[in-house]
């Protein structure tokens, strides 16, 4: 647990205004590493994954991966970038035990991509973010740090090293600083962070699943006095991990700084880790001064000129860009913005456009996924696309709903029957005969055995108090097993006593 003081939110922002910017690292979704033939699958057994080339033994020569340069070319032009028409990879030197060359292949002062942005929604107005750049390098490896109480270096008993992710390809996409975000300073950033992802999704280059650690993000943040002319110090909170989390980074760094700019101190500029238990960050190392990597050209790797036509057919094939589906969508669909934001935040909007698609109605679509099966997630604690129901088999439970031949009740039966593998919907119902009940005949019966059975209830109808005969509905129901319509039952009821 941190120890530090803090300043509660809203006065932080009422006195100090926020600057906020972000890193965030992709790791693209080729076939095989930036540099080398090994397979990128994720969760292979450790060091299972690697190569001369990868793990930089002697003599072993990188060669450029080019559906890498595709993807990133892509991601840079759905961020409105420019697209360098002569670039070169950098050797980026430091040491870190899951660097197996010593050094990084990146890019420095010749990136791929510049000058781009991404344009986010937040309370109504937009917010845009500039990319300063977006350039390509390869992934480090993963240590694992045995023993202690935090599971970082210090206190381990022991560290282990899986190599697999090295020479991953990795695409960094980093912001301008974005200020004039007073309050929102934390929502803008998880907006961001979360039109990016969706952005970099529909592309196809990468599954960017920030539970896997396919999308990384650093948090900056600095404060300065309002109506300062200067911007304050800035924080670098490293690799957080999910769009909450980002979030919470950014609104504990402000009551942060604010507590130690009230007291007269000084914000250290410094990396942070952020604690997904009780969403504190706490210092890491120092950059205070600058570090020195010693870039110099890769010597080994020839420069990259991506041919202008070749740029303009992947200009060419991209696809809508998310925000102008939603738009689209909203206005074909009748959603108003909250509703549409509650598809998005549920994970939701591929599967109810799916299932549009294979036949159900908007309203129907919306209505099972953000109901029932978000209900189910929930419960299963995983993403609505994990359920083991397919976009067309939600289509069909609503087209029996529709043609009456399954009630809502029922439905969730046939849904609960699909999530157990038991088969398609139509299956289901025949085998589980959990058709409703249609013959005018036996309905009436059960009708008229319910009547018979209450005669308080009766009474009350009869004297105007129609909404008792709910519990002669309920009778019905029961009798039938849940496979009456209610509708038609009431109906039925209410002809008898009125």
């Amino acid at each position: 647990m941190t120890t530090e003081t803090l300043v509660p939110f809203a006065e932080a922002t009422e006195r100090y205004e926020p600057v906020i910017g972000l890193e965030t690292h992709v790791e693209l979704g080729t076939r095989t590493k930036m540099f080398c033939g090994c397979t990128t699958t994720f969760g292979a057994e450790p060091n299972s994954q690697v190569c001369p080339v990868c793990l930089g033994l002697p003599g072993s020569l990188p060669v450029v991966n080019r559906n890498a340069i595709d993807y990133t070319i892509r991601i840079g032009l759905a961020l409105n970038c420019e697209i360098a028409s002569w670039c070169r990879f950098a050797r980026k030197n430091y040491f870190y035990p899951d660097m197996p060359k010593n050094f990084q292949i990146s890019q420095y002062d010749e990136p791929l991509c510049t000058d781009g942005y991404l344009d986010v929604e937040v309370s109504g107005k937009i917010v845009r973010a500039g990319i300063e750049r977006v350039h390509l390098e390869e992934d480090t490896g993963k240590s694992l740090h045995v023993g202690g109480a935090t599971g970082r270096i210090h206190g381990a008993e022991y560290s282990l090293v899986d190599y697999n992710r090295a020479g991953i390809p990795l695409v960094e996409i980093v912001t301008r600083p974005v200020p004039g975000t007073g309050a929102d300073a934390p929502v803008v950033a998880r907006a961001y962070v979360t039109e990016l992802r969706d952005l970099v999704r529909s592309l196809g280059v990468s599954d960017v699943r920030m539970e896997e650690g396919s999308l990384r993000c650093d948090v900056n943040v600095s404060l300065a006095p309002r109506g300062s002319a200067v911007w304050g110090t800035r924080t670098e909170t490293k690799n957080v991990n999910s769009l909450r989390s980002v979030q919470r980074a950014v609104e504990f760094e402000i009551e942060r700084q604010a507590a130690v700019l009230d007291a007269g101190g000084r914000v250290k500029q410094e990396t942070r880790h952020f604690h997904e238990e009780n969403g504190t960050t706490t210092a890491g190392r120092s950059k205070e001064e600058a570090q020195d990597y010693r870039y110099f050209p890769e010597p080994d790797l020839v420069p990259v000129a991506p041919p202008i036509e070749w740029v303009a057919q992947i200009k060419a094939a991209l696809p809508e860009a998310p925000s102008k589906v939603r738009a689209r969508l909203r206005d074909e669909w009748n959603v108003s913005a909250p509703e549409m934001d509650a598809i998005v935040n549920a994970g939701a909007l591929d599967l109810v456009l799916q299932t549009v698609a294979a036949g159900a109605s908007p309203a129907d679509a919306r209505k099972w996924w953000l109901g029932e099966l978000a209900r189910r997630a929930n419960e299963a604690g995983t993403e609505l696309a994990a359920l083991a129901i397919t976009p067309a088999q939600v289509a069909r439970v609503a087209e029996l709903v529709e043609a009456g031949s399954l009630n809502d009740r029922l439905a969730r039966d046939v849904i609960d029957a699909v999530l157990a593998g038991e088969g398609d919907p139509d299956e289901i119902v025949e085998a589980r005969g959990l058709a409703v009940v249609s013959d005018e005949g036996a309905l009436a019966a059960a009708v008229d055995e319910a009547i018979a059975a209450n005669p308080e209830v009766v009474a009350k109808i009869r004297d105007g108090k129609t909404q008792a005969a709910g519990v002669l509905v309920g009778a019905v129901m029961k009798a039938t097993r849940g496979k009456a319509d209610a509708a038609r039952v009431r109906e039925l009821i209410l002809q008898r006593l009125t």
